[in-house]
C-alpha cells in the first residue's frame, strides 16, 4: 500500500530546505520498500503558492481536508509567514497530527511557529539558534539541543542551515533506507565523502 507524505507550500516557503527530502521520497528507487511513499502537497487553499525561490506550486489538496489517517508525515518548511496568522492553519493541523500519533517534521521558520504555539516546550528539540525561539517567548529553552537536527518521538526539527540532516531524519522515522543505506548516502551528501556514491551504487540505490 502507497502511503502518503505530505509537504506543506505556502507562500515564501525555503524551497532548498527540502530539496534533499522529496526526490527520495518520490523515487520508489530510493525506498527500501518500492512504492511505499508518495509526496504529495497541501495548501491553506487550491490556489497557487510562490516559494522563497520563486518557483510557483498548484496544491494537490487542502489543508483543512486532510487528516492523520490519510498521511505518513507532515513536513512544514521555512518560511517568511510562519509569526502571522496565515501559518496559524498549519501549526493547527501539526497540533492534530501530533496528538494522534502522526509525525510532523519542521524546519527553520517552521520551528518557531511550533514554539510560538507551546509546541516545542515539553519536546527535545532545535532550530536555528536559541536566541531565535526565545524571542518568540516559549517555555522550552531547557529542552533546546545544540544540534543540527533533533527527533522526539513523532517530531522532528531542524536547523535552517542543515537541510542534509533534515533529511536523514524523516528518512529514518519513515524507516526508507536500510541503515547501510543510509549511512552511506549521509557520507555523501552530508560529509561529501565520494566513498558514499560508491556504495550506493553497489548497494543498487
Amino acid at each position: 500500500m502507497t502511503e502518503t507524505v505530505h509537504v506543506a507550500v505556502y507562500d515564501t516557503l525555503a524551497d532548498w530546505e527540502i530539496g534533499y527530502v522529496t526526490p527520495h521520497i518520490a523515487d520508489p528507487e530510493w525506498q527500501r520498500s518500492p512504492g511505499r511513499y508518495r509526496v504529495r502537497t497541501v495548501g491553506a487553499t487550491t490556489e497557487p503558492v510562490t516559494t522563497k525561490g520563486g518557483l510557483r506550486i498548484l496544491p494537490d489538496a487542502v489543508l483543512a481536508d486532510i487528516t492523520p489517517e490519510d498521511s505518513a508525515m507532515l513536513i512544514l518548511a521555512g518560511n517568511d509567514i510562519w509569526p502571522t496568522d496565515a501559518y496559524a492553519p498549519f501549526v493547527d493541523k501539526t497540533r492534530q497530527f501530533l496528538d494522534a500519533g502522526v509525525p510532523v517534521a519542521a524546519i527553520c521558520g517552521a520551528t518557531g511557529a511550533l514554539a510560538a504555539a507551546g509546541l516545542l516546550d515539553e519536546r527535545p528539540h532545535t532550530s536555528n539558534a536559541p536566541e531565535f525561539l526565545q524571542s518568540v517567548g516559549y517555555g522550552g529553552a531547557d529542552l533546546y539541543r545544540d544540534e543540527p537536527a533533533v527527533t522526539d518521538g513523532d517530531l522532528i526539527t531542524a536547523s535552517g542551515i542543515a537541510p542534509v540532516d533534515f533529511a536523514r531524519a524523516i528518512f529514518t522515522r519513515l524507516d526508507m533506507y536500510e541503515p547501510r543505506v543510509l549511512d552511506a548516502w549521509y557520507a555523501l551528501y552530508g560529509e561529501r565523502d565520494p566513498r558514499g556514491y560508491y556504495e550506493l551504487m553497489s548497494s543498487g540505490s
